[in-house]
């Protein structure tokens, strides 16, 4: 059994864990909107079944699929929608990775053991108190 997405306007609409043989059957409608995506990859690397050790495995699609994503056929790659600040603000100022899918702040989180939020109007980490 294999993890498939289908993908309508380029934007993941359901997961489902099916066998090729069973999406090709077109019983799930159009074959050609489900496309294979692996609960391993994420960022462009493929990790062990603990999710936390990288393996030899080949990474699929850059991310694994979830409702609400977004699909670059191009790229053929998965990605989350660009995040939201902690006052619910988009935050124009990240950027798409495009060797990873993810997106990346301006700055990086800062590594001093706190914790912090993105704040998009000053750009900025604020400690979360």
């Amino acid at each position: 059994m294999s993890h498939f997405a289908k993908v309508e306007d380029g934007v993941v609409t359901q997961v489902l864990v099916v066998e090729q043989d069973f999406i090709d059957t077109g019983a799930l409608g159009d074959a050609s909107q489900w496309i294979q995506t692996s609960y391993n990859t994420r960022g462009g690397k493929h990790y062990a079944s603990n999710g936390v050790d990288e393996d030899s495995g080949t990474p699929l699609r850059k991310n694994f699929a979830s409702v609400g994503w977004n699909y670059d056929a191009t790229a053929d790659a998965f990605y989350a929608d660009r995040p939201m600040d902690l006052n619910g603000n988009s935050c124009a100022s990240w950027t798409l990775n495009t060797t990873t899918y993810i997106w990346d702040p301006p700055t990086a989180y800062p590594s001093d053991g706190k914790k912090y939020q993105w704040d998009e109007p000053s750009t900025s980490w604020k400690e979360q108190t």
